[in-house]
């Protein structure tokens, strides 16, 4: 799962992790240490959400 930072758009990917911080490929969202900072603005984990699929429904 990806999650994007709403402050600066960074996307934390839990496949790749973040080498940066020593985060290693794979550690979950949930996972990241409670100090994990956002590399993009430094911003805490809190201004983190989801990334969402977009709708493939066309709109009128």
């Amino acid at each position: 799962m990806k999650y994007i930072c709403e402050l600066c758009g960074y996307i934390y990917d839990e496949k790749i992790g973040d080498a940066r911080a020593g985060i290693r490929p794979g550690t979950e969202f949930k996972d990241l240490p409670d100090y994990y900072e956002c590399p993009g603005c430094g911003y805490t984990k809190e201004a983190f959400d989801p990334v969402r699929p977009r709708s493939t429904v066309p709109s009128d």
